[in-house]
């Protein structure tokens, strides 16, 4: 830094004062902007792969199209809305061969540290595994507050797994249509394991069961106090509840928990046809019961596939899944509609003020969106 170039707040005079020394700078050449402008150009200059590339790319494993591919379903612009479909449409044949299976737990359980070590587990068996991770988005910026890849860095790097958040938008109805179709992009990328964990917020649960094979509740021990908290629904959606961290001092405690989950267990509806839901331990720190949730698993699917429960599942999941879009379609119709957008904040107040009554003002509300549809 040239000296009439030194800023005002140094004192020459007295420079011990300060904890920093103003230095001369690098001095670039005449020409060094002009290099710079034209090498950010031709980095923004990259090629955008079509529909076909896209597809091509997915069928072969190609992580970083499958990224891309994502990006483009989560994306809410209307431009990307239609050519996210065509894609889907495209690999839809491809799709469905996976185990789809959604984890919940309550917070402490250690979701994350047994995803790690259950993926890293089918890794080592020659699986390729899908972690699609429903991340709350942050009210304020809309975006992801999870960050999944710090938490599971081992599972990260390993090349057969690939981990991706699945932000909801502010809204769970958002986890319906873009974690359902990522999932079936990853299926058509060749994955043989999707992982779905929810952020374990009450319904997250019901929506992830209605998109899974197999639904997992991991538990802590000391079963007696948490019962108590627990929603008896929640355990009903559960294929296989697990008492996580069953190590060290704390094993014979887990044990004991596990116990009460089986009594408990016999006097609640199965969540699946022709299954006894059972408990488990394990330790996801020392990647122990790994085999015997793997085992399970593989049990239910070979027999809800005999049964035809498994092709029932996944067909009324399916019709859910039509249901579910239809009405976020109309929610998102209704709200976004010129003519009931600027009338709502008015018809509310009067109804909050009590000058008039909420159904007069849904009905006024529904006969301008019905009048101005077209």
């Amino acid at each position: 830094m040239n000296k009439e170039k030194k800023p005002e707040w140094f004192d020459e005079a007295n420079p011990e004062q300060f904890a920093t020394v103003v230095k001369k700078g690098v001095e670039l050449p005449q020409d060094s902007h002009q290099f710079v402008k034209k090498q950010t150009f031709q980095k923004r200059n990259f090629h955008e792969p079509n529909l076909e590339e896209l597809a091509s790319g997915i069928l072969a494993g190609n992580r970083t199209l499958l990224a891309r591919a994502i990006t483009l379903i989560e994306s809410n612009a209307e431009q990307h809305f239609q050519k996210a479909q065509e894609l889907l449409q495209m690999l839809l044949p491809h799709s469905g061969k996976a185990i789809r299976i959604g984890i919940t737990g309550v917070p402490g359980a250690g979701k994350s540290t047994f995803i790690e070590a259950f993926g890293t587990y089918l890794c080592d068996l020659g699986l390729r595994v899908a972690v699609l991770a429903i991340d709350p988005s942050s009210s304020i910026s809309g975006g992801s507050i999870l960050g999944d890849k710090t938490r599971m860095e081992q599972l990260s790097r390993n090349p057969r797994a690939y981990i991706r958040p699945s932000p909801s938008a502010g809204k769970l109805g958002g986890v319906h249509r873009k974690t359902r179709e990522t999932m079936l992009l990853c299926e058509a990328a060749g994955f043989d394991v999707i992982l779905i964990e929810t952020v374990g917020v009450g319904q997250s649960e019901v929506i992830v069961r209605e998109m899974v094979d197999f639904f997992m509740l991991l538990v802590l021990t000391g079963a007696g106090d948490e019962l108590q908290g627990m929603k008896k629904g929640i355990m009903e959606l559960a294929d296989a509840i697990i008492v996580n961290k069953a190590d060290g001092p704390n094993k014979k405690l887990a044990l004991k928990t596990k116990a009460e989950y089986s009594r408990i267990l016999h006097f609640l509806q199965p969540a699946t046809k022709g299954w006894e839901t059972k408990a488990f331990t394990c330790s996801a720190l020392y990647e122990e019961g790994m085999n015997d949730i793997w085992s399970t698993i593989k049990e239910f699917e070979n027999n809800t596939k005999k049964s035809g429960v498994f092709a029932e599942r996944r067909r009324m999941q399916t019709k859910e899944w039509i249901y579910s879009m239809i009405v976020d379609q109309l929610q998102f119709s209704f709200f976004y509609h010129q003519g009931v957008k600027p009338l709502l904040p008015k018809i509310e107040n009067e109804v909050i003020s009590g000058s008039r009554t909420a159904t007069s003002a849904v009905e006024e509300l529904f006969r301008v969106f019905h009048d101005n549809k077209h």
